[in-house]
């Protein structure tokens, strides 16, 4: 029993080797069949990429050849286009050196026609030279010759000549001026005529002359004592707070107040009624009541501006100008009030332009505003039209009125039809009688000159300066002045006399040439 078994598992062992070894034998046919199919088809996987390479390969090579071509058939066509250029450029530098030497050639030839051309002109200078020489010594001997035969010389004869030629002249201009004179007339005066006498008539101003008077009445001449003070204290006051001067003399019970300012006078006069009124008067008390008439003028300043933008109907001004209107209350040029002027002005200047066709409302604006700078002129550099000028410029007043201020006076030409209608108006309201005043040797000395200027005149007679010298009479002699000349004489004076003399308004000259023939009868 234990020999089988044992042999049983000799066998069993036996039979397990050989089937291990079998099993191993197998598998290295197994493998060794793997590696060789595996060989088989990496050399097959190889063989491929070669031919795939050497395809690669061909084709770069051919592309590669390919772009070579092209790129040496683009450099070829580059450098055939340079080639094409350089020989344009060339062709092109040859023809403008062809063409400047055309032209040098040209220019040798033209400066040597200008070089003949000059001794040409040369010789003909000297040729006119030499009859011009022989001309003035023809006319030099024509001249004796005529001047032996007439018996006259040269100066003598043109003398004679011009004197003829003046005379002619004169006669053809004076008839010229009173042709154009009368036509000029026939157009215009009726319809300026119409349009200022229009205006005038529905304007109703008071015709009067004012003037500011700084004298105060006192009750006494001992209240002179009282506005001294003692020591002079009250009157160094007053003089001090009203910057205006009093004096104080002999005049029986008045006291006299000097001052640019008017208003300045104003202040100090009301002041000084109200101190003689109160009986109190000490530096205390002078101080309040000036200060309070300080205050109450300024408040009827405003007033007055307000009454008379109100009364021309302009509608809104800045308040700063309405102020300087009310202060021209306190002005006057030639005794005349320049508020009242203005105001007139104003009304004036509306009439005619609505006569025109202008603006009406604007127009009254700027014959209101016209005189302005005349409330600060004492207090500002420049004429009264500079001031006025950049007051409304500075509260944007229409150009209208600016054009007004700035050329009523003639200083510079207007721009406007407006400003043209305020110098009108202007003139009209300072040249109607009662306007304005002047001292006595102002007036003498002007009419004075007037009848000058006309006796100096050639043909003139007699001269007669009449109606206040807005008028000049002139009796001609009637053998030395035709009719013809006497408009030309009339002219002449009219020139000298805007020339020479500075006058308000308008000065008439009338020339007078009467003939009489007289006999009698036996």
């Amino acid at each position: 029993m234990g020999e089988s078994a044992l042999l049983i598992g000799l066998f069993s062992l036996l039979f397990l080797i050989v089937g291990i070894g079998a099993g191993i034998a197998l598998r290295a046919v197994i493998v060794e069949k793997g590696f060789q199919n595996a060989k088989d088809e990496a050399k097959k996987l190889i063989d491929e990429a070669n031919k795939q390479a050497e395809q690669k390969k061909k084709q770069t090579i051919l592309e590669t050849k390919q772009e070579l071509h092209t790129l040496r058939s683009d450099h070829e066509a580059v450098v055939k286009e340079r080639k094409q250029e350089l020989q344009a450029a060339e062709d092109k530098l040859l023809n403008r050196e062809q063409t400047l030497e055309n032209r040098a050639s040209n220019l040798d030839k033209r400066e040597a026609n200008i070089d003949r051309k000059e001794e040409a002109l040369e010789d003909r200078k000297q040729q006119l030279e030499d009859q011009h020489s022989k001309l003035e010594q023809l006319i030099e001997e024509e001249n004796k010759t005529l001047e032996s035969i007439a018996q006259t010389s040269v100066e003598d004869a043109r003398q004679i000549i011009l004197n003829r030629v003046e005379a002619d002249m004169a006669t053809e201009i004076a008839q010229y001026i009173k042709d154009q004179e009368d036509i000029a007339k026939d157009e215009a005066d009726k319809k300026a005529k119409y349009i200022m006498v229009g205006a005038m008539q529905k304007y109703a101003q008071d015709v009067t002359s004012e003037s500011t008077v700084s004298v105060v009445s006192l009750p006494n001449d001992d209240m002179k004592g009282r506005i001294i003070g003692r020591e002079g204290r009250n009157i160094r006051a007053l003089e001090a707070l009203t910057g205006v001067d009093l004096i104080i003399d002999d005049t029986p019970e008045a006291v006299v107040l000097s001052g640019f300012d008017p208003i300045r006078r104003e202040i100090a006069k009301k002041s000084i009624e109200t101190l003689v009124s109160d009986g109190r008067i000490h530096p205390g008390r002078i101080e309040e009541v000036v200060e309070k008439n300080r205050e109450e003028v300024d408040r009827f300043m405003r007033d007055k501006g307000e009454e008379a933008i109100f009364e021309v109907g302009i509608g809104r001004v800045h308040p700063d100008l309405v102020k300087l209107l009310g202060r021209l209350h306190f002005r006057t040029s030639y005794g005349q009030n320049v508020l009242k002027h203005s105001i007139e002005c104003a009304f004036l200047t509306g009439k005619m332009a609505a006569e025109i066709g202008e603006d009406e409302t604007l127009a009254r604006r700027a014959g209101l505003f016209h005189d302005i700078g005349k409330a600060v002129d004492h207090e500002m550099e420049g004429s009264h039209v500079e001031i006025g000028f950049n007051l409304a410029q500075r509260y944007k007043e229409p150009t209208a009125v600016l054009d007004a201020i700035h050329s009523h006076h003639g200083d510079v030409e207007a721009d406007t039809i407006i400003g043209v209608l305020v110098a009108a108006s202007d003139a009209l309201s300072a040249a109607r009688p009662g306007a304005r005043s002047e001292s006595l040797d102002s007036y003498i000395k002007r009419l004075e000159q007037l009848e000058s200027i006309a006796n100096d005149q050639k043909g003139v007679k007699q001269a007669y300066a009449i109606q206040a010298g807005r008028e000049v009479r002139v009796m001609v002699k009637p053998d030395e002045v035709d009719d013809a000349l006497s408009h030309k004489l009339a002219r002449d004076i009219k020139t000298q006399i805007e020339e020479q003399l500075s006058y308000p308004g308008t000065i008439k000259v009338t020339v007078i040439r009467e003939t009489r023939a007289q006999d009698i009868a036996k």
